[in-house]
């Protein structure tokens, strides 16, 4: 506990436009890997734009290592098939967190951050203030695929006795 800075919570809301793996669809699911953490969502079956909507909670000890992200093709008797992979990295949204904006309007934009080719990121990501917490929408672009994205959001957790921000 005493080297945990806190928890990341991840709404794993949903993908787009992934690519197809069986014969004209995909039975796909997600895992998020941030060290020996390896966190998954349920499968949907055939669906190229899958609704998640499931929350992963990861532990952070050092918010400058990036979090991976693959998508996957459930099947029966083979190997999963990748669907692509993405990774993110936390330090502005880490940044913002330890800003305390306790007394800023629901709403705010505390940071923008633009898509370039350092990051996966589809479009703008804003980090905003909303309702009490730091809270970042994201879209991520897949590697290593023909196409697909997903959207994710995340939200910090404080943790009492933790080492904290």
């Amino acid at each position: 506990m005493e080297h945990l800075l806190g928890l990341l919570r991840i709404n794993v809301l949903r993908g787009i436009n992934l690519a197809v793996r069986d014969s004209c669809s995909s039975d796909p699911y997600l895992v998020v890997r941030l060290g020996k953490q390896k966190l998954k969502t349920r499968v949907v079956q055939n669906n190229l734009n899958p609704d998640w909507n499931e929350e992963l909670t990861l532990s952070i000890i050092d918010s400058s290592t990036p979090i991976k992200v693959q998508v996957y093709d459930k099947d029966l008797f083979t190997p999963d098939d990748k669907m692509g992979d993405a990774e993110f990295d936390i330090k502005a949204f880490v940044e913002a967190v330890k800003m305390r904006l306790e007394n800023v309007p629901s709403g705010t934009v505390i940071t923008k951050l633009k898509p370039n080719r350092e990051n996966c990121l589809a479009e703008e990501a804003s980090i905003i203030w909303e309702n009490g917490k730091v809270i970042q929408r994201m879209f991520l672009r897949l590697r290593n695929v023909e196409r697909g994205e997903v959207e994710l959001q995340l939200q910090w957790i404080d943790v009492p006795g933790s080492r904290g921000l």
